[in-house]
């Protein structure tokens, strides 16, 4: 039998999760658009609530065409499991109320995508969590920064706006050695173009709503566990580790090993804080996962050729990409994501402010939209939209002081797109 996990890419995106429909023999994986699933008798019921067998109760928990969705993004970043949501933030979420409880804190790189910087800075603080902001490119500082109550380090593997990427090969090397589990949040490189776990992270988390749908249509977010990471040895994760009250004293660590992270989310997780996805997103999400991996190559040949046309207009005065060659991250992206640096752009223009919201308006086949990882090219003012709510210092940290605009390079013709730009720039 052919183990899918050591198949190409390209299978793995086509075939992960996918399987003949047993009571119609379908061949894509159907829409189960249903609340609740049948139980064969009493004792399948009390077995499936005790989590004593796997199957489908109530579509807030598992449900066929999400739990296909699940194991097709696991296959593709090498993980476990996964588990699927109602989108990128409530991944995030999801992926702490594991690991977090009252006083504890986790240590988040500065560049982060605005919404996340709102979300640990002041969200958090309502379940009694913290974070403290840390410059990645320093993994030093990184360390200086975790303490006895850290219990998580979160970063981008391609951050938002600014598209720096994280050296992970050191990031996670630190991780491992202090014992603290490293989420990487891996929306813009997809696992096409950075696989976090090879390089020691613990969780990946996806805004699916992104690159993976990739047609603009769905909200969706997912966690996926490698399954190596050991959460009974330092006693700091006692929701996986000590046993479960409502399970009756079940461990989750010590009864699903790798997987206890994946079930304690389904488990607990969606159960309790009931951020499900919907069959009808997941549907959409495996659709486009299909084309992952030719869409990404376009993403990446169009973004290097536009970039590359930008730094050299003398209406532009900077470009952010770690595509270009003379980008500070070139060493790093060759490391981490040699396929390429993803299809986020951020640029200065030389007449500031004005001059960005005069872009924004006047371009035609870029779209202003509060959203990105579309086919579609995609326009937006960070420090006026996505970013507004961060300080001038956080702006500029992030890379989106009022003279940038965040540019999502689409798959449509590369030469179209430079022609959009240069009349829009005037």
């Amino acid at each position: 039998m052919i183990d899918l996990s050591k198949a190409g890419f390209q299978t793995k995106q086509i075939h992960g999760g996918a399987k003949f429909d047993e009571a119609t023999g379908a061949r894509q994986i159907p829409i189960y658009q249903s609340t609740a699933f049948g139980f064969k008798d009493v004792d399948h019921a009390a077995r499936l609530f005790n989590l004593q067998e796997l199957g489908y109760i109530y579509s807030r928990l598992t449900n066929p065409t999400v739990a296909a969705l699940q194991e097709r993004i696991a296959v593709l970043e090498g993980g476990v499991g996964a588990v699927a949501c109602s989108s990128g933030h409530a991944a995030q979420i999801m992926a702490l109320f594991a690991l977090m409880e009252p006083g504890t804190n986790l240590v988040a790189s500065d560049k982060l995508y605005g919404g996340t910087v709102t979300q640990f800075s002041q969200t958090i603080k309502s379940f009694g969590w913290s974070a403290t902001f840390v410059d990645f490119d320093d993994p030093a500082a990184v360390e200086a920064a975790i303490d006895e109550q850290t219990r998580a380090l979160f970063c981008e593997s391609i951050a938002n706006p600014g598209g720096a990427i994280t050296d992970l090969e050191a990031i996670g090397a630190l991780a491992q050695r202090v014992g603290v589990p490293l989420i990487v949040d891996n929306t813009l490189a997809t696992p096409y173009l950075c696989q976090p776990f090879t390089f020691g992270a613990t969780l990946v988390v996806h805004s699916t709503t992104k690159y993976l749908t990739g047609n603009g249509t769905v909200t969706g977010g997912c966690i996926v566990d490698s399954g190596a990471f050991d959460w009974s040895a330092s006693g700091k994760y006692p929701k996986l580790s000590e046993p479960c009250e409502a399970y009756h004293g079940l461990k989750f660590h010590e009864t699903f090993g790798g997987l206890a992270f994946t079930f304690y989310g389904i488990a607990v997780g969606l159960r309790d804080l009931g951020m499900t996805m919907n069959p009808q997103g997941a549907h959409y999400t495996l659709l486009g996962i299909e084309t992952l991996s030719l869409r990404m190559r376009e993403h990446v040949a169009n973004a290097e050729k536009i970039a590359a046309w930008l730094e050299n207009d003398p209406r532009v005065s900077s470009v952010s990409y770690a595509g270009l060659d003379s980008s500070a991250y070139k060493d790093v992206k060759q490391r981490i994501t040699p396929k390429g640096a993803g299809a986020l752009l951020s640029i200065k223009l030389k007449g500031g402010y004005d001059a960005c919201l005069s872009l924004v308006k006047n371009l035609e086949i870029f779209s202003h939209v509060a959203n990105l990882g579309d086919a579609k090219s995609l326009v937006i003012h960070p420090a006026s939209t996505t970013h507004r709510q961060l300080s001038a210092a956080q702006q500029e940290a992030a890379g989106v002081a009022p003279d940038a605009v965040r540019l999502s390079i689409g798959i449509e013709n590369a030469d179209d797109l430079i022609a959009d730009l240069d009349q829009a720039l005037g």
